[in-house]
């Protein structure tokens, strides 16, 4: 099964910039067994759990985060960059593999004390799932677990993880 999902990631070289594996997701997006699939085996690891909201990161993280969301039963957060949320924002500045950003999530998004489950496409080298971990923090919330799509093993971002659970679907 896990077979079949890897199957459908393509590897795009020297995407965004030269020495980048780019992992594309859109082929397994396009599937629709193969997304549905994917889903599956992610909310299998949650269901009958408490979670509150699911948070995802901008912007490939909202398709697997929204479609968690509902098959858990739960509300959707969104992480985005800078200027796209239109209310009053709480926001963190990182470092991240090849530059420096902002990501900001609604003030209002979540009450202190919710359960949250972090979901994004691909874990690399962790910047952005840590800045998204000290994000959601500053609003007192309780990280059930981080989830992903894809790990890339060898950029060792769990590391920068380590005090919170993580499940990854592929690893590479």
């Amino acid at each position: 099964m896990l077979q079949q999902l890897a199957a459908k990631i393509r590897d795009i070289p020297d995407f965004p910039k030269p020495g980048i594996v780019f992992k594309d997701i859109t082929p397994l997006l396009a599937d629709p067994q193969s997304f549905n699939m994917t889903i599956q085996l992610l909310a299998e690891q949650y269901i009958g759990r408490h979670i509150d909201q699911v948070v995802s990161v901008e912007a490939r993280g909202f398709i697997l985060g929204a479609a968690l969301a509902y098959k858990l039963n739960a509300g959707l957060v969104l992480v985005r960059k800078p200027g796209k949320l239109p209310a009053a924002t709480q926001r963190i500045a990182y470092a991240l593999e090849y530059g420096e950003d902002i990501l900001e999530v609604h003030q209002d998004a979540l009450a202190p004390g919710a359960q949250v489950l972090l979901v994004d496409d691909v874990l690399a080298t962790g910047g952005t799932m840590r800045a998204t971990v000290d994000l959601i923090q500053t609003l007192q919330c309780h990280i059930v677990e981080i989830a992903f799509l894809i790990e890339l093993r060898a950029l060792q971002g769990r590391q920068r993880l380590q005090e919170h659970r993580v499940f990854s679907l592929l690893q590479y």
